[in-house]
């Protein structure tokens, strides 16, 4: 972190953007080879994730309410637009946003906090893929919660805007 980058970061009371990052229903259940957190042992900084189990990846997929949610790309486009328009009806700042066929991905500044904007973003995007017919009426598109990293300085959000942008791959996830 530069000089510059702490001393604003020591000033600052609320985070300059947030990386919020949310999931489709069902694709990646605890247990699940590529690892993962939970609310209660695995989800502190610096803490080891769930490993794979592939017990514990049954039991949680035997548990879905519904098929697990892949994206399309008219899907993937009308997510977009929702999180647009949220960040214009409430003076949101969007700095990026990339809908991947499992997984939202946004940087926002906002004046409130990172779960209630990714919540927000949630149910203007399940409301407009069901208005447009791409989403069933009792089908839940989104896994619980997501992840909402607080981004202090200049130079995170920058790095969180490439990331969202540029590393995500030239193909969608399959």
């Amino acid at each position: 972190m530069a000089k510059a980058d702490y001393v604003d970061f020591q000033a600052r009371t609320q985070a300059l953007a947030y990386l919020i990052t949310f999931r489709s229903y069902g694709t990646w259940l605890h247990g699940d080879r590529r690892g993962s957190i939970d609310r209660r042992n695995y989800n502190r900084f610096g803490t080891p994730e769930m490993p794979s189990n592939a017990k514990v990846f049954a039991d949680e997929s035997a548990e879905l309410k519904n098929q697990p949610i892949l994206l399309n790309r008219a899907q993937r486009d009308l997510v977009e637009l929702a999180i647009r328009e949220v960040c214009a009806l409430r003076d949101y700042v969007l700095h990026a946003v990339n809908a991947r066929t499992n997984h939202v991905h946004s940087v926002v500044t906002a004046p409130c906090k990172p779960e209630h904007v990714m919540d927000s973003f949630k149910a203007y995007a399940t409301r407009k893929l069901r208005e447009e017919g791409l989403l069933g009426r009792n089908i839940k598109p989104w896994a619980r919660h997501g992840s909402t990293p607080y981004l202090w300085t200049e130079e995170q959000v920058k790095r969180a805007i490439d990331y969202v942008i540029n590393g995500q791959g030239d193909e969608p996830f399959l």
